[in-house]
């Protein structure tokens, strides 16, 4: 296995994003390792991307997010749920790929939407955000695993429908699994 540093991170997001498909997600914790296969993600390209935290600039809270790349972006959504990120592109790009869904490892349970996945990576609070993806806290591995030619899907990003035409880009990215936040769109024959 092989540790993703920030050279993997630190390229096109869009690119980095469905890249990221089939990758191992770790999380150390109190002596115990844990871990899921990540089969959707979205990518928020910001500034520009009217859907990113970061199209409204520097904050305290979005500060992560302008890099350097290869760490971890993590918010509170609704005021009750985190969720975790993976900041891309070089530092001052505020950019990052949001993790929606893994495919649960050994002792996990359903990881099926992004509050899912941290509460049960035991991500209770933003403590994380700003930290290197490197072990122990949290990192990504590659195991060898390539998703088959064609395989990845590519639609809307998730609870934008409200939105403008950024709500509306195909940058959520997914692999087929029963462990989606949201089944993929039918195709039409």
């Amino acid at each position: 296995m092989q540790l993703l540093g920030p050279e993997f991170f630190a390229r096109d997001t869009l690119k980095v994003a469905p890249d990221l498909l089939g990758k191992l997600v770790f999380r150390e914790l109190d002596g115990r390792r844990y871990w899921g296969r990540l089969v959707e993600v979205e990518a928020y390209c910001g500034p520009e991307d009217r859907m990113a935290h970061s199209w409204r600039g520097l904050t305290p809270r979005t500060r992560p997010m302008f890099g350097p790349p290869g760490h971890a972006y993590v918010y509170v959504s609704y005021g009750m749920h985190r969720c975790l990120n993976f900041v891309t592109q070089p530092e001052g790009v505020p950019q990052a790929v949001l993790v929606r869904a893994l495919e649960p490892g050994p002792g996990l349970g359903r990881c099926s939407g992004p509050g899912l996945v941290c509460r049960e990576l035991q991500i209770v609070d933003t403590e994380l955000s700003g930290v290197a993806l490197v072990p122990p806290d949290i990192y990504v591995m590659d195991d060898g695993y390539r998703p088959r030619p064609g395989a990845i899907a590519h639609t809307k990003r998730i609870g934008m429908d409200y939105s403008n035409e950024w709500g509306h880009r195909p940058w959520r990215f997914c692999l087929p699994s029963p462990h989606l936040s949201r089944p993929l769109p039918r195709r039409r024959a």
